[in-house]
């Protein structure tokens, strides 16, 4: 049986300009900069943005012109990343690898139609 889920984290927005995006988002959506992760977007690490809440979040990458593609990342306890590893890596076929990004750490694999996770 799959461990719980928290919710979704964040949901990775590839733009061709961050700081043009960033405006966009503000206007827009109402999105400011998570004051705890800006740190993280130096050196094309993501430009985190969240609603007034803190609930919603969004991290702008910037990379050039590709075709839409956005990575879901959910949301789980130290206890549950632990127990989700090992359910992943018991998936037959599934190929899961992972990273630590000072801030957070990741597992990263792809559904069936590679579509990233």
């Amino acid at each position: 049986m799959a461990p719980a889920l928290l919710g979704f984290d964040h949901i990775h927005v590839y733009v061709r300009d961050r700081a043009a995006a960033e405006q966009w988002y503000a206007a827009v959506l109402g999105l400011e900069r998570t004051p705890a992760l800006v740190f993280w977007s130096a050196g094309g690490g993501p430009l985190t943005l969240q609603d007034a809440s803190g609930t919603v979040h969004i991290a702008l990458f910037e990379r050039p012109h590709q075709p839409t593609r956005s990575t879901v990342a959910l949301r789980v306890s130290g206890r549950e990343f632990r127990a989700w590893r090992a359910h992943l890596k018991a998936v037959a076929g599934l190929s899961v690898t992972e990273e630590d990004h000072e801030a957070s750490v990741s597992l990263y694999f792809h559904d069936p139609d590679g579509n990233p996770y």
